[in-house]
């Protein structure tokens, strides 16, 4: 794929479904994150080491799901334009076999929670991948409909490190503001020198600091 379309992924992929239909886009995306084997990233190998007690994923592949997966834990998973209900999210347990459905009531800090907003490719195919996705995802989210109620508590007064997100896109902004209400502050790793203004609002509105630094700097350091 062009480094334009790769940019653009939401739009090429909304291009796709009006084309070929949803389950065209559905099966092509869990092709492009499944059909090779692949070694576990850097960070989600120090991940796997750490684990967080909370932790938020908008990567659609399974790596996160491996750092854990000798771990009992919750997974929140984002779906895409539902029927039948508001919810764009589906709970899981998690036992270091098997991922079961429970209700979101079930939901609480006993074991670790992993939230993936835009879905993934296991335990279901499901992705927030095209225009039309994030736009119903974000306006369910504006409802309260994105995350479950003991999310919405939990999320409160955290500090965030954001790794790998560009900020220079109105649709990943959009979307971290809505998950992460009621924060206390973070930073956001990257190695650019100059920011758009728009970034740095962003920052500047959620007390967010630029460190200088990439993933695996960063990894170094703390190890």
């Amino acid at each position: 794929m062009s480094p334009r379309l790769m940019y653009e992924y939401t739009r090429a992929a909304m291009s796709l479904e009006q084309r070929k239909g949803r389950e065209y886009l559905v099966a092509m995306v869990n092709h492009i994150y499944t059909s090779k084997e692949y070694d576990l990233p850097l960070i989600y190998e120090f991940i796997a080491k750490v684990k967080p007690r909370y932790i938020v994923d908008t990567n659609l592949d399974d790596s996160l799901l491996k750092a854990y997966e000798n771990t009992p834990h919750f997974l929140v998973s984002g779906v895409s334009r539902i029927m039948g209900g508001y919810d764009r999210f589906v709970v899981y347990k998690y036992d270091t076999k098997v991922y079961i459905k429970v209700d979101k009531s079930t939901l609480d800090a006993s074991l670790p929670i992993l939230f993936k907003p835009m879905g993934g490719v296991s335990p279901e195919k499901n992705f927030i991948v095209s225009d039309a996705d994030f736009v119903d995802w974000l306006t369910e989210a504006m409802g309260g409909y994105a995350m479950p109620a003991f999310l919405k508590e939990y999320r409160e007064k955290k500090k965030y490190l954001f790794c790998g997100v560009d900020f220079t896109r109105d649709t990943y902004r959009m979307v971290a503001n809505e998950i992460t209400i009621g924060l206390l502050g973070g930073f956001i790793l990257t190695q650019k020198e100059e920011f758009s203004k728009k970034e740095l609002q962003f920052a500047k509105k959620h007390n967010l600091e630029f460190l200088n630094k990439d993933c695996q700097h960063l990894i170094e350091e703390l190890a």
